[in-house]
């Protein structure tokens, strides 16, 4: 089964359950900026991009885009009521200080004690970390959002990551089209599948051992 539209809103519905009432959320971009099309009715969340802007809206329709006004990826959005701008000094010292609550990210590779691997392979072509390093170490919750395997085939969940690291034991938890798994100190526990897949399936694409709860939440397609 392919990382299909279907299955990305899935992910982002899940690790929005993870958001709670006042908070501020920084987004990746890729499957992580689908995740406040899934938020609770009458949630006041304020999305946070490092680059300057906390309060940011939905993405704008077409022809209405603000060539001034984008997110940390360069996509264009929206401001919310109340929220506000800021040089990227601010928007970082705010990170650094622990005043975001939560960041949800993509990635690479994690590791089953939390290590993150999300900013580049080595020999290609990148923009550069960003954000993702103070986010990983200072944000109250972090949560990954990524492909069970990457294009090869190969898991992106294993026991030791292999690309240069973002920051260590940092993830609590990482949500793929599979299973989601929260990471403990005694390694990764599986606490939900998505349907149709079963436990031997994530078994099966998973790079390194895994606990399983005794209560395994299943998902609907």
């Amino acid at each position: 089964m392919g990382l299909g539209v279907v299955t990305r809103n899935q992910m982002a519905r899940r690790a929005a359950e993870e958001i709670q009432n006042g908070m501020v959320v920084n987004l990746g971009i890729g499957i992580p900026s689908l995740v406040p099309n899934y938020l609770q009715k009458n949630m006041r969340v304020m999305f946070h991009a490092e680059n300057g802007i906390t309060g940011m809206g939905p993405s704008p329709a077409d022809g209405e885009e603000d060539e001034n006004l984008c997110n940390a990826g360069g996509y264009p959005v929206t401001l919310m009521s109340g929220g506000s701008y800021c040089d990227s000094a601010i928007s970082f010292g705010m990170i650094r200080r622990g005043r975001v609550d939560m960041t949800i990210l993509g990635s690479l590779q994690v590791s089953e004690n939390g290590d993150l691997a999300n900013w580049i392979v080595p020999g290609k072509k990148v923009p550069g970390m960003g954000g993702a390093m103070e986010l990983a170490q200072k944000a109250k919750k972090v949560i990954v959002v990524m492909n069970h395997c990457d294009k090869h085939g190969n898991s992106k969940i294993v026991s030791s990551c292999s690309l240069p690291l973002t920051t260590k034991a940092c993830v609590d938890l990482i949500v793929t089209e599979l299973a989601v798994f929260k990471v403990t100190e005694k390694g990764l526990l599986l606490t939900e599948l998505f349907a149709p897949f079963e436990i031997k399936n994530v078994i099966n694409k998973t790079g390194c051992q895994f606990l399983i709860s005794e209560t395994v939440r299943e998902i609907p397609y």
